[in-house]
């Protein structure tokens, strides 16, 4: 038995989600294919990526190479940095820095 909910924002929050990237600790060469493939072939003209902690730098690393090397014409929309509290299993909150980068392409006519 399947449950259809049927909330207002539901359908333009799964639209932006497909443009969300969730950088973890693969090579920064895997996002930055998935990030192409998404400008390309998902036929996007935004796309975030989203980090926390110690992979922000593998964020900014894919960030910069998909603009130097694979799509030339994208730019650096906006940066958002900030800090989650997230809470361990035994209770402790700890504070971990975040990042979203969006890269923006200009549609070709």
């Amino acid at each position: 038995m399947t449950e259809k909910t049927t909330e207002p924002g539901t359908a333009e929050k799964r639209r932006t989600d497909e443009n969300v990237i969730y950088v973890g600790h693969k090579p920064p060469m895997s996002y930055v294919l998935a990030v192409v493939t998404q400008f390309n072939i998902g036929g996007s003209d935004e796309v975030i990526l989203k980090a926390r902690g110690r992979t922000i730098s593998t964020a900014v690393d894919t960030a910069e190479i998909v603009r130097n090397r694979f799509v030339t014409d994208a730019k650096v929309k906006d940066i958002k940095i900030g800090t989650e509290s997230l809470t361990n299993e035994e209770g402790r909150t700890s504070n971990v820095s975040s990042i979203e980068i969006c890269l923006t392409k200009k549609k070709s006519k």
